[in-house]
């Protein structure tokens, strides 16, 4: 049996890559080409920004690839664990995903849409203080969790 820590393919959480940028013109447009040059699907971005910096958070379709490539340039990034789920078939489907988390008393730091739709339903990445257990409380009450296998799933998951 392999241990919960054990990073795989098929580790459950998303890898989040966090890209800090100046704000200056062109440079969201070097990290794409970089990305996209070596056959990365951009899954999800959320870009923050301030006057002279900007923090764009990132998920790709090959996270260790795009480890690699972060390594090879010039851009200043970490990255960090998510928690991905498909929105429910619900008349309130965020509801129904922050209702769980809040009555085990987590966190969310913050959250974003993935570029991923399964059966017509779109998906959220959360950022929570606990992924473990925001991903078993999420499993406890029948959502479904995106996996880093799903992401290099077929086309058809994609929008």
């Amino acid at each position: 049996m392999t241990p919960m820590t054990a990073r795989s393919r098929g580790w459950p959480c998303l890898r989040q890559f966090c890209v800090f940028m100046e704000n200056r013109v062109g440079r969201l447009h070097e990290l794409f080409q970089v990305l996209e040059r070596n056959e990365l699907r951009v899954i999800a971005m959320s870009v923050v920004d301030s006057a002279d910096f900007s923090t764009l958070r990132l998920m790709v379709d090959d996270a260790d690839r795009a480890r690699e490539l972060f390594k090879l340039s010039n851009f200043t990034w970490f990255e960090n664990n998510v928690v991905g789920v498909c929105l429910p078939d619900d008349p309130q489907p965020m509801v129904r995903v922050c209702l769980a988390l809040m009555q085990a008393e987590l966190n969310i730091q913050y959250t974003y849409p993935l570029i991923y739709r399964r059966g017509g339903r779109g998906a959220i990445a959360i950022s929570v203080d606990d992924v473990d257990i925001a991903m078993q409380i999420l499993r406890d009450r029948g959502l479904e969790i995106i996996t880093e296998d799903d992401l290099r799933d077929d086309d058809h998951y994609f929008c």
